[in-house]
């Protein structure tokens, strides 16, 4: 896919060890500007698929591009640069450090990516907040004493600062009951589409599928092997 915010070609990976877990992914593809949510349950892959777009493991074989970089082609140094400049992570648990500030969570990502920094513009973490509903002052508060639905917007507030290309968000809403993960995706997309940058989320729930601009089975675009040692 030309203009492509993220590709996989005839990527292979196996993790070490007895029963080992092993997934390939022939063919695969997110344009920029594209919203697509993968569905998939637990045990098919879906961390192991991350970690290989997050650059957290390299691939055995094939290629796994950001942006149009191979990630295999840069050193682990690197590989992580590029994660912290080109990509903002919402994860399912928020990873929230609980005894730092709002202010410090949500700019962490821009200690490790100048070129993201220089993208983020004065007051930048406060409008994010306000957007996301927030009320006003929480930048100081600790983390630790939020609720769990001000942490998952201070989570989402980190993945977007800075406007990196790509936003991967896994299984953000499954703590969440059907009103308020509506509301929430309405703030998440409203806040992707003034940046610009592309969306994959996996989610095992089929309902969400209606917000995004495609919606793809992971059994359809990954193949699981699981051999005994």
């Amino acid at each position: 896919m030309q203009d492509a915010a993220l590709t996989l070609r005839d990527v292979g990976f196996r993790w070490p060890g007895r029963d080992a877990f092993g997934l390939s992914v022939p063919d695969f593809a997110l344009a920029r500007g594209e919203s697509l949510l993968l569905l998939g349950e637990s045990g098919s892959g879906k961390s192991t698929l991350l970690s290989l777009i997050c650059g957290i493991v390299t691939a055995d074989h094939g290629q796994v591009a950001v942006g149009g970089t191979d990630l295999a082609s840069l050193r682990a140094g690197a590989r992580d640069r590029l994660r912290a400049e080109q990509i903002g992570v919402i994860f399912q648990q928020f990873n929230l450090l609980p005894y730092a500030s709002v202010s410090d969570n949500i700019h962490l990502p821009l200690r490790f990516a100048p070129a993201r920094r220089k993208r983020t513009t004065p007051g930048e973490a406060a409008a994010l907040c306000a957007a996301l509903g927030l009320p006003a002052g929480i930048l100081s508060a600790r983390a630790g004493r939020l609720s769990v639905g001000q942490q998952q917007r201070v989570a989402v507030a980190r993945a977007l600062i800075g406007q990196p290309p790509l936003i991967v968000a896994d299984e953000p809403t499954s703590a969440l009951d059907a009103a308020t993960q509506d509301g929430f995706l309405g703030l998440l997309f409203e806040r992707i589409a003034a940046s610009g940058s592309s969306l994959l989320m996996v989610s095992h729930d089929e309902r969400l599928g209606r917000r995004f601009d495609r919606v793809v089975r992971l059994s359809d675009i990954v193949q699981t092997q699981r051999t005994a040692a």
